[in-house]
């Protein structure tokens, strides 16, 4: 016959093992990297940069800002890639009016390829026009911070998914926005 002291050993074991097991399975998992975390942005995030620390003051304080700069010469990726802008924006339907797209123009820039399209522009930084060298998008929250880019994509057919991209996770940031 089981005595009582045995009886409770044995439940203590498995009330152990029920809590430890998977604390230890889990470790496990992690250790050997076999958990890949689901990212939900499709741009890269940012770390720590602002207008501040790129010497510049905020064009659209207190708004959402969609950033691109305007190559020397305005090629056929620079043409699609504004026209995406243009349709990103539209594509955010009532959220319109919480972001602006503002074009940086250089001295050097081709600013011809900016008729026809209603955007902003402002003067960028020296440090602020080194980030945006390489045509890439950025957006930057109502506070001055960049938050995320999009590098340039060659395929027109890429660029096209990267302006779906990007209105999603505009949406996304507006969604969670509190202000702008």
């Amino acid at each position: 016959m089981n005595s009582p002291k045995k009886n409770g050993k044995k439940t203590l074991m498995l009330l152990i093992l029920a809590f430890a097991l998977p604390v230890m399975a889990a470790k496990l998992v992690l250790s050997f990297n076999l958990y890949n975390g689901g990212a939900t942005n499709k741009g890269q995030l940012l770390d720590s940069v602002s207008y501040t620390n790129l010497a510049m003051a905020n064009p659209q304080p207190q708004e959402w800002q969609l950033l691109y700069q305007l190559p020397r010469h305005c090629d056929v990726i620079c043409e699609d890639r504004l026209y995406i802008l243009q349709q990103s924006h539209i594509a955010l339907g009532r959220n319109q009016d919480r972001v602006h797209t503002i074009i940086m123009v250089n001295q050097q820039s081709d600013t011809a390829a900016l008729t026809g399209f209603d955007f902003v522009t402002a003067t960028p930084s020296k440090q602020l026009s080194q980030l945006l060298n390489q045509q890439e998008f950025i957006i930057v929250d109502p506070l001055g911070s960049l938050v995320m880019s999009y590098p340039i994509a060659e395929d027109h057919q890429a660029q096209i998914m990267q302006g779906k991209a990007l209105v999603a996770d505009l949406r996304k940031l507006l969604k969670l926005s509190r202000i702008g």
